[in-house]
């Protein structure tokens, strides 16, 4: 009798084991969680994708982690605003702080200004998990929409163990690019999101996530600013140097309140004679000015240390240097130091960590 049961019992078991196996699998998928701000990703004519809807447009995406999903806002990134930014980066490191197991947050942005947030997210989202900000260049039901194929690798990459510990990361068309160097390069091609000289953090292959390098300055966890403690975003404008600039609009900045001004400079930091004049008045003015490059790369280096005591009030005393940062980034990075300090050696050792 033994010998006629004992296959069916080891079949049952088989069985039950077939059955369970999917399941222990499925509970092993990595947790995303996708946040969406809206952009061109969601802007469907007539109406803007959901979250939901936006998860429902990847293929296979429940093959690859648990997804969940939250709406934070479903506008432009030129409708997001400063207040809006301090409201998603707490949000952010909320989420993180409550749900340790989470692998990831995916983070929807329209691509006009997404790398003035993302990298203000780099700078203040304070854990090691990452957060991979993504969009698309083209609008949901048009021809080559690209927003189900960027998500599909953004969500990859926030699975993926290998993207602790790198700051907030910008997943763009399989390439991934930190937040602090990547720069959107063109108004209307897929291919826009690049870091210039320095080149991607990594690429998502066919079989797996693939990382080159890391980004050796502060961020993230190590990050010394934060956003529990700032109530508003100081002012911050941002004038560019050209042949004949008159100074006008620095010193219109300062007379409308600017706590700071960043100068998108010629070349290695040249400006007009005019607008020298118009930084010194700045400077009586007690608004810290930031100098970087127009050019679209390169450092602009701090000036040799002049003694406080010998020179208090000299330009070259109170210049900063926006070191390789691009103004726009500039700009984050000086109206987070003005939440700390407005001294002047401690903002120019911000540009230089950071």
């Amino acid at each position: 009798m033994w010998r006629r049961t004992l296959p069916l019992g080891l079949a049952l078991i088989v069985g039950l084991f077939c059955a369970l196996v999917p399941l222990a699998v499925a509970a092993e998928l990595p947790r995303v969680r996708l946040i969406t701000t809206g952009g061109t990703i969601s802007n469907r004519p007539g109406d803007r994708l959901s979250p939901a809807e936006l998860i429902a447009s990847v293929p296979d995406l429940d093959e690859l982690v648990e997804a969940e999903t939250e709406e934070f806002a479903n506008v432009s990134s030129s409708s997001l605003t400063l207040e809006q930014w301090l409201h998603l980066s707490r949000r952010l490191n909320t989420v993180f702080a409550e749900d340790p197991g989470l692998a990831g947050i995916v983070l929807t942005s329209g691509t006009d200004t997404l790398e003035e947030l993302a990298y203000f997210l780099h700078l203040t989202v304070r854990h090691e998990r990452p957060v991979v900000v993504v969009g698309s260049m083209r609008r949901p039901e048009t021809l080559g929409y690209d927003g189900a194929a960027n998500l599909h690798q953004a969500f990859r990459v926030a699975a993926d163990p290998g993207s602790r510990g790198r700051g907030v990361l910008v997943v763009f068309n399989d390439e991934i690019n930190s937040a602090r160097e990547v720069t959107k390069t063109d108004a209307l091609r897929l291919q826009t999101f690049e870091t210039r000289r320095y080149g991607a953090l990594g690429v998502t292959a066919r079989d797996r996530v693939v990382y080159y390098r890391r980004v050796e300055r502060h961020h993230t966890a190590a990050s010394e600013f934060d956003v529990d403690q700032i109530q508003r975003l100081p002012r911050v404008d941002i004038v560019m140097a050209y042949q004949g600039a008159s100074g006008d609009l620095v010193r219109a900045a300062v007379d409308h309140g600017a706590d700071g001004i960043v100068i998108a400079a010629a070349g290695a930091g040249t400006t007009s004679g005019g607008q020298r004049d118009a930084i010194a008045y700045a400077h009586e003015h007690g608004v810290l000015v930031v100098i970087t490059t127009r050019t679209g790369s390169g450092r602009i280096a701090p000036p040799k240390p002049v003694p406080k005591e010998s020179a208090p009030d000299t330009p070259r005393r109170l210049r900063v240097s926006g070191e390789d940062l691009a103004p726009v980034k500039a700009r984050v990075l000086l109206m987070l130091a003005l939440t700390v300090t407005d001294e002047v050696d401690d903002i120019q050792r911000m540009f230089g960590e950071y």
